[in-house]
């Protein structure tokens, strides 16, 4: 069990600064990386032992969490390009 967030920044360290530009300018991208950091900040909470969850709970938030950097991920790259 990592106790360490996985926030965008982190996760794309390259692209800090085309992250903060489109949460600003992209009223969808900023929806999306909302979610990310709600759903991050609520499986980081279930991995520090913070909140209860079953395992099950777990791989599901963490399964959503993957899904989401695949939808962000291409949106970093258009804007990068």
């Amino acid at each position: 069990m990592s106790h360490t967030p996985h926030e965008l920044a982190a996760e794309f360290p390259q692209d800090v600064a085309v992250i903060h530009k489109l949460k600003q300018d992209d009223a969808h991208f900023a929806r999306l990386a909302d979610s990310y950091h709600e759903l991050n900040r609520e499986i980081h909470r279930i991995d520090a032992e913070i909140e209860p969850a079953s395992d099950d709970r777990a791989e599901l938030l963490k399964k959503k969490r993957l899904a989401l950097l695949d939808e962000i991920a291409p949106i970093l790259a258009k804007a990068r390009a």
